[in-house]
């Protein structure tokens, strides 16, 4: 759910971290690897999308620095380097996958989202409790065959408690996987989007404030 975009070309990770957006991640975006090192350090990401080409620390050293950390965080090189040697030289250092440039956005979203699935607890693509059914690869939502129509945020949040399984998620942890780094813990943020999310869902509630602690459906 949560994805570090590395590319120095401004535009180009823009470009990037819009598209993933539209499809419900959240996205943070740098432009050099220094920069992706210390955002890893800081946040636990489910998928670094990564230039090889970066300025300052290259991006063979980010990768190799982040595999000899033993991090959950899957990697996708996204790189002009498209001949076989340098796809073979990618894997070897540790890439989990490996797209050339220039690329198509549906493979690309389809690409993180099967990275994503390997680095979380696995979970079935369709999940279903209290009449609530979620289907995470087309991304629809349905309470008692309703279609619920829910924003990618929302989708996000109801798929963290569904994933949850009636364990209660705190507002910390609902912020640090479906928001990005700039979001401000004091806005009241989780908040909002769980009242929307609760008004898409209608009678009877299905999702319970736990004083002090957090969520749970």
């Amino acid at each position: 759910m949560r994805v570090l975009v590395a590319e120095d070309e401004e535009t180009l990770a823009e470009l990037v971290a819009t598209g993933l957006r539209r499809a419900g991640f959240a996205v943070d975006t740098v432009y050099s690897g220094d920069a992706a090192l210390a955002y890893l350090g800081l946040h636990d990401y489910d998928v670094l999308v990564l230039d090889r080409d970066l300025p300052r620390v290259h991006g063979d050293d980010v990768t190799r620095r982040l595999v000899a950390s033993g991090a959950r965080t899957r990697i996708l090189m996204l790189t002009a380097a498209s001949s076989m040697e340098d796809r073979v030289a990618g894997l070897d250092l540790g890439a989990d996958d490996y797209l050339p440039k220039p690329f198509e956005f549906p493979e690309l979203i389809s690409r993180v989202r099967a990275l994503r699935r390997r680095s979380a607890r696995p979970s079935p693509p369709l999940l279903e409790r209290d009449g609530l059914t979620l289907d995470t690869v087309r991304r629809t939502a349905r309470r008692d065959g309703r279609e619920l129509g829910l924003s990618p945020k929302e989708f996000s949040l109801l798929q963290i408690l569904l994933e949850a399984d009636g364990a209660v998620v705190s507002a910390e942890e609902l912020l640090e996987r479906a928001w990005d780094a700039h979001a401000d813990p004091f806005t009241g943020a989780v908040r909002v989007a769980m009242s929307k999310l609760r008004g898409k869902l209608g009678e009877p509630q299905l999702i319970r404030t736990v004083q002090g602690v957090g969520y749970t459906l």
